[in-house]
Protein backbone atom coordinates (compact mmCIF):
# COMPACT_ATOMS: atom_id res chain seq x y z
CA UNK A 1 0.00 0.00 0.00
CA UNK A 2 1.40 3.52 -1.17
CA UNK A 3 1.51 6.33 1.54
CA UNK A 4 -0.37 9.87 -0.20
CA UNK A 5 1.22 12.76 -0.27
CA UNK A 6 -0.88 15.10 2.44
CA UNK A 7 -3.27 17.73 1.25
CA UNK A 8 -3.15 16.80 -2.09
CA UNK A 9 -6.51 19.63 -2.51
CA UNK A 10 -8.67 20.84 -0.48
CA UNK A 11 -12.58 20.38 -0.65
CA UNK A 12 -14.59 23.47 0.29
CA UNK A 13 -18.13 21.41 1.06
CA UNK A 14 -20.77 23.97 0.35
CA UNK A 15 -24.05 22.28 0.61
CA UNK A 16 -23.76 18.76 -0.65
CA UNK A 17 -21.16 20.31 -3.96
CA UNK A 18 -17.51 19.83 -2.70
CA UNK A 19 -15.50 22.22 -5.09
CA UNK A 20 -11.52 21.49 -4.72
CA UNK A 21 -9.19 23.83 -5.10
CA UNK A 22 -5.64 23.92 -5.80
CA UNK A 23 -3.39 25.44 -3.03
CA UNK A 24 -1.53 28.47 -3.99
CA UNK A 25 1.81 26.77 -3.17
CA UNK A 26 2.01 24.09 -5.19
CA UNK A 27 2.30 24.43 -9.36
CA UNK A 28 -0.05 23.50 -11.56
CA UNK A 29 1.02 20.25 -13.17
CA UNK A 30 -0.09 18.73 -16.13
CA UNK A 31 -2.38 15.36 -16.96
CA UNK A 32 -0.76 12.17 -17.51
CA UNK A 33 -2.41 10.65 -19.98
CA UNK A 34 -2.56 6.45 -19.55
CA UNK A 35 -4.06 4.42 -22.67
CA UNK A 36 -5.52 1.53 -20.55
CA UNK A 37 -7.06 -0.07 -23.26
CA UNK A 38 -7.81 0.84 -27.50
CA UNK A 39 -8.85 4.54 -26.80
CA UNK A 40 -9.42 4.38 -23.64
CA UNK A 41 -7.54 6.68 -21.50
CA UNK A 42 -7.00 7.50 -18.19
CA UNK A 43 -6.20 11.10 -17.46
CA UNK A 44 -4.98 12.24 -14.04
CA UNK A 45 -2.80 14.63 -12.41
CA UNK A 46 0.21 13.91 -10.24
CA UNK A 47 -0.90 13.16 -6.78
CA UNK A 48 -4.09 13.97 -7.48
CA UNK A 49 -3.31 17.96 -7.96
CA UNK A 50 -6.24 18.33 -10.68
CA UNK A 51 -8.74 17.00 -9.16
CA UNK A 52 -10.12 13.07 -9.78
CA UNK A 53 -9.41 11.27 -12.45
CA UNK A 54 -10.85 11.39 -15.93
CA UNK A 55 -11.78 8.91 -18.31
CA UNK A 56 -11.80 9.38 -22.17
CA UNK A 57 -13.19 7.45 -25.06
CA UNK A 58 -11.79 8.64 -28.43
CA UNK A 59 -13.34 7.17 -31.91
CA UNK A 60 -14.11 8.10 -35.22
CA UNK A 61 -18.03 7.77 -33.73
CA UNK A 62 -17.89 9.75 -30.98
CA UNK A 63 -15.30 11.73 -28.09
CA UNK A 64 -16.52 10.45 -24.55
CA UNK A 65 -15.24 12.76 -21.27
CA UNK A 66 -16.00 11.03 -17.71
CA UNK A 67 -16.13 13.73 -15.71
CA UNK A 68 -14.36 17.29 -16.46
CA UNK A 69 -12.05 18.29 -13.81
CA UNK A 70 -12.46 21.94 -12.09
CA UNK A 71 -11.97 25.23 -13.70
CA UNK A 72 -8.58 26.20 -12.89
CA UNK A 73 -7.39 23.53 -15.20
CA UNK A 74 -9.77 23.60 -18.05
CA UNK A 75 -6.44 24.17 -20.05
CA UNK A 76 -4.41 21.82 -19.28
CA UNK A 77 -7.47 19.12 -19.79
CA UNK A 78 -8.46 20.75 -22.72
CA UNK A 79 -4.27 19.93 -23.99
CA UNK A 80 -4.28 16.80 -22.80
CA UNK A 81 -7.17 15.91 -24.63
CA UNK A 82 -5.97 17.51 -27.98
CA UNK A 83 -2.58 15.69 -27.52
CA UNK A 84 -4.89 12.15 -28.43
CA UNK A 85 -7.65 13.39 -30.41
CA UNK A 86 -8.27 17.04 -32.71
CA UNK A 87 -11.88 15.98 -32.51
CA UNK A 88 -14.53 17.95 -30.37
CA UNK A 89 -16.10 16.13 -26.80
CA UNK A 90 -19.17 14.66 -27.81
CA UNK A 91 -20.65 13.59 -24.62
CA UNK A 92 -19.52 14.18 -21.08
CA UNK A 93 -20.30 11.64 -18.05
CA UNK A 94 -20.12 13.04 -14.30
CA UNK A 95 -19.50 10.34 -11.99
CA UNK A 96 -21.64 12.49 -9.36
CA UNK A 97 -22.14 15.78 -8.64
CA UNK A 98 -19.21 17.27 -6.66
CA UNK A 99 -16.91 20.32 -8.62
CA UNK A 100 -13.83 18.09 -9.07
CA UNK A 101 -15.56 16.40 -11.33
CA UNK A 102 -18.11 18.94 -12.60
CA UNK A 103 -16.21 22.09 -12.72
CA UNK A 104 -16.11 22.18 -16.53
CA UNK A 105 -19.28 21.22 -17.16
CA UNK A 106 -20.03 24.99 -18.28
CA UNK A 107 -16.55 25.00 -20.41
CA UNK A 108 -17.50 21.35 -22.23
CA UNK A 109 -21.63 22.17 -22.65
CA UNK A 110 -20.86 25.83 -24.38
CA UNK A 111 -18.29 24.07 -26.77
CA UNK A 112 -21.22 21.60 -27.86
CA UNK A 113 -20.79 18.05 -25.42
CA UNK A 114 -24.03 16.72 -24.00
CA UNK A 115 -23.83 16.11 -20.27
CA UNK A 116 -24.61 12.83 -19.03
CA UNK A 117 -25.38 12.21 -15.19
CA UNK A 118 -27.89 10.17 -12.77
CA UNK A 119 -31.35 12.17 -11.85
CA UNK A 120 -30.49 13.16 -8.61
CA UNK A 121 -27.30 15.08 -10.05
CA UNK A 122 -29.45 17.17 -12.00
CA UNK A 123 -31.50 17.24 -9.18
CA UNK A 124 -28.65 18.57 -6.79
CA UNK A 125 -27.18 21.04 -8.99
CA UNK A 126 -30.63 22.92 -9.27
CA UNK A 127 -31.46 22.59 -5.59
CA UNK A 128 -28.13 23.51 -4.01
CA UNK A 129 -26.76 25.09 -7.06
CA UNK A 130 -22.85 26.16 -7.28
CA UNK A 131 -20.92 28.79 -4.84
CA UNK A 132 -18.81 31.48 -6.55
CA UNK A 133 -16.39 34.12 -4.83
CA UNK A 134 -18.66 32.14 -1.57
CA UNK A 135 -21.49 32.64 -2.47
CA UNK A 136 -24.49 30.33 -3.47
CA UNK A 137 -25.95 30.81 -6.66
CA UNK A 138 -28.66 29.02 -9.02
CA UNK A 139 -26.39 26.33 -10.87
CA UNK A 140 -26.76 27.96 -15.02
CA UNK A 141 -28.32 26.02 -17.11
CA UNK A 142 -24.98 24.72 -19.45
CA UNK A 143 -23.63 23.13 -15.81
CA UNK A 144 -26.49 20.56 -16.23
CA UNK A 145 -27.10 17.15 -17.27
CA UNK A 146 -29.47 17.18 -19.88
CA UNK A 147 -29.48 13.42 -20.67
CA UNK A 148 -30.34 11.73 -16.88
CA UNK A 149 -31.03 8.11 -15.69
CA UNK A 150 -32.32 6.40 -12.90
CA UNK A 151 -31.08 3.12 -12.87
CA UNK A 152 -28.86 2.62 -16.00
CA UNK A 153 -28.08 3.74 -19.49
CA UNK A 154 -26.13 2.38 -22.65
CA UNK A 155 -23.76 3.65 -24.95
CA UNK A 156 -22.77 2.02 -28.14
CA UNK A 157 -19.66 4.22 -29.61
CA UNK A 158 -16.40 3.44 -31.20
CA UNK A 159 -17.15 -0.53 -30.44
CA UNK A 160 -16.52 -0.03 -27.44
CA UNK A 161 -19.94 -0.74 -25.70
CA UNK A 162 -20.34 1.36 -22.30
CA UNK A 163 -23.02 0.47 -19.18
CA UNK A 164 -23.39 3.56 -17.23
CA UNK A 165 -25.31 2.13 -13.99
CA UNK A 166 -26.42 3.38 -10.73
CA UNK A 167 -24.93 2.38 -7.36
CA UNK A 168 -27.17 3.79 -4.74
CA UNK A 169 -26.09 6.01 -1.45
CA UNK A 170 -22.83 5.43 -1.75
CA UNK A 171 -20.43 7.89 -2.16
CA UNK A 172 -23.48 10.24 -2.82
CA UNK A 173 -26.97 9.47 -3.64
CA UNK A 174 -26.08 10.15 -7.60
CA UNK A 175 -22.87 8.29 -8.01
CA UNK A 176 -22.43 6.17 -11.84
CA UNK A 177 -20.31 3.59 -12.65
CA UNK A 178 -19.23 2.89 -16.07
CA UNK A 179 -18.58 -0.28 -17.59
CA UNK A 180 -16.56 -0.77 -21.01
CA UNK A 181 -17.45 -4.76 -20.87
CA UNK A 182 -15.09 -5.48 -24.47
CA UNK A 183 -12.24 -3.88 -23.28
CA UNK A 184 -12.66 -4.70 -19.47
CA UNK A 185 -11.94 -1.42 -18.24
CA UNK A 186 -13.92 0.36 -15.35
CA UNK A 187 -14.01 4.02 -14.21
CA UNK A 188 -15.30 4.08 -10.56
CA UNK A 189 -15.62 7.43 -9.78
CA UNK A 190 -15.15 8.37 -6.38
CA UNK A 191 -16.97 4.88 -5.18
CA UNK A 192 -13.66 4.01 -5.33
CA UNK A 193 -10.71 5.77 -3.35
CA UNK A 194 -7.60 3.64 -4.41
CA UNK A 195 -4.85 3.34 -0.89
CA UNK A 196 -6.51 5.98 0.97
CA UNK A 197 -9.24 6.46 3.29
CA UNK A 198 -12.12 7.55 0.79
CA UNK A 199 -14.65 10.69 1.34
CA UNK A 200 -18.67 9.60 2.18
CA UNK A 201 -20.51 12.77 1.65
CA UNK A 202 -23.14 11.98 4.13
CA UNK A 203 -24.93 15.56 2.75
CA UNK A 204 -25.46 14.76 -0.29
CA UNK A 205 -26.97 10.84 0.09
CA UNK A 206 -23.86 9.31 1.19
CA UNK A 207 -23.75 6.10 3.26
CA UNK A 208 -20.83 3.59 4.80
CA UNK A 209 -22.92 0.60 3.67
CA UNK A 210 -23.77 2.04 0.23
CA UNK A 211 -20.46 2.66 -0.32
CA UNK A 212 -19.08 -1.02 0.84
CA UNK A 213 -21.92 -2.53 -1.54
CA UNK A 214 -20.97 -0.44 -4.42
CA UNK A 215 -17.41 -1.72 -4.54
CA UNK A 216 -18.84 -5.41 -4.10
CA UNK A 217 -20.62 -4.56 -6.87
CA UNK A 218 -17.67 -3.31 -8.85
CA UNK A 219 -15.35 -6.56 -7.63
CA UNK A 220 -18.31 -8.92 -9.05
CA UNK A 221 -17.80 -7.57 -12.00
CA UNK A 222 -13.98 -7.59 -11.83
CA UNK A 223 -11.63 -10.24 -13.05
CA UNK A 224 -7.52 -10.41 -12.29
CA UNK A 225 -7.17 -8.46 -15.71
CA UNK A 226 -10.12 -5.99 -15.18
CA UNK A 227 -8.18 -1.99 -14.91
CA UNK A 228 -10.47 -0.35 -12.19
CA UNK A 229 -9.99 3.67 -13.18
CA UNK A 230 -10.20 5.36 -9.15
CA UNK A 231 -12.01 8.71 -8.66
CA UNK A 232 -8.72 9.19 -6.85
CA UNK A 233 -5.50 7.10 -6.61
CA UNK A 234 -3.48 5.15 -9.22
CA UNK A 235 -4.93 2.81 -12.08
CA UNK A 236 -5.79 -0.07 -9.77
CA UNK A 237 -6.93 -3.57 -10.30
CA UNK A 238 -8.90 -6.74 -8.34
CA UNK A 239 -6.46 -6.66 -5.63
CA UNK A 240 -6.26 -2.76 -4.75
CA UNK A 241 -10.64 -2.86 -4.99
CA UNK A 242 -10.59 -5.73 -2.26
CA UNK A 243 -7.81 -4.12 0.17
CA UNK A 244 -10.37 -1.08 0.27
CA UNK A 245 -13.26 -3.56 0.75
CA UNK A 246 -11.27 -5.22 3.66
CA UNK A 247 -10.36 -2.07 5.20
CA UNK A 248 -13.43 -0.52 5.03
CA UNK A 249 -15.92 -3.52 6.40
CA UNK A 250 -12.92 -4.40 9.46
CA UNK A 251 -13.38 -0.60 10.35
CA UNK A 252 -17.39 -0.83 10.01
CA UNK A 253 -16.66 -3.86 12.67
CA UNK A 254 -14.77 -2.23 14.90
CA UNK A 255 -16.44 1.28 15.36
CA UNK A 256 -20.12 -0.61 15.42
CA UNK A 257 -18.57 -2.49 18.69
CA UNK A 258 -17.80 0.70 19.80
CA UNK A 259 -21.11 2.06 19.19
CA UNK A 260 -22.91 -0.77 20.70
CA UNK A 261 -20.97 0.00 23.94
CA UNK A 262 -22.35 3.28 24.11
CA UNK A 263 -19.55 5.50 23.34
CA UNK A 264 -20.45 8.82 21.45
CA UNK A 265 -18.21 10.64 18.90
CA UNK A 266 -15.80 12.30 20.93
CA UNK A 267 -15.40 8.89 22.90
CA UNK A 268 -14.58 6.68 19.72
CA UNK A 269 -12.19 8.85 18.92
CA UNK A 270 -10.32 9.11 21.44
CA UNK A 271 -10.03 5.52 21.15
CA UNK A 272 -8.34 5.78 17.99
CA UNK A 273 -9.84 2.55 16.71
CA UNK A 274 -8.27 2.80 13.06
CA UNK A 275 -4.50 3.53 14.21
CA UNK A 276 -3.71 -0.10 12.00
CA UNK A 277 -4.85 1.59 9.12
CA UNK A 278 -2.79 5.24 9.85
CA UNK A 279 -0.36 4.75 7.93
CA UNK A 280 -1.00 3.37 4.81
CA UNK A 281 -4.27 5.29 4.62
CA UNK A 282 -4.44 8.82 6.33
CA UNK A 283 -4.14 11.28 3.87
CA UNK A 284 -4.91 15.40 3.71
CA UNK A 285 -8.07 15.30 3.70
CA UNK A 286 -9.66 12.99 4.60
CA UNK A 287 -7.02 11.89 8.21
CA UNK A 288 -7.76 8.87 10.28
CA UNK A 289 -9.62 11.13 12.80
CA UNK A 290 -12.15 12.05 9.93
CA UNK A 291 -12.53 8.73 8.79
CA UNK A 292 -13.35 7.62 12.16
CA UNK A 293 -16.21 10.62 12.48
CA UNK A 294 -17.66 9.97 9.18
CA UNK A 295 -17.87 6.36 10.02
CA UNK A 296 -19.64 7.14 13.11
CA UNK A 297 -22.22 10.12 11.46
CA UNK A 298 -22.70 7.09 8.66
CA UNK A 299 -23.63 4.25 10.96
CA UNK A 300 -25.46 6.25 13.35
CA UNK A 301 -27.95 7.38 10.74
CA UNK A 302 -27.89 4.10 8.63
CA UNK A 303 -31.08 2.28 8.65
CA UNK A 304 -29.71 -1.39 9.93
CA UNK A 305 -28.59 -3.18 7.03
CA UNK A 306 -27.15 -7.02 7.01
CA UNK A 307 -23.56 -7.45 6.93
Amino acid sequence: MKTFKLAVFVFVLTGGLALAQEPESEPVIDFKTTEVAKGIYMLSGENGFTGGNLGLLVGDEAVILIDDSMPQFLDKMQDSIKAVTERPINYVLNTHLHGDHTGNNAAVSDAGAHIIAHDNVRKRLIKKGIKTEDVMQPAPKNTLPVITFQEAIHLYFNEQPMRVFHVPHAHTDGDAVIYFSDANVIHAGDVFFNGRFPYIDLSSGGSLDGMIAALKKIDSMADNNTQIIPGHGDLADKKDLKAVIDMLEDSRDKIQVLLDQGLDETAIVAENPLVDYHNDWNWGFITTEKMVKQLVQSLSQDTPHSH
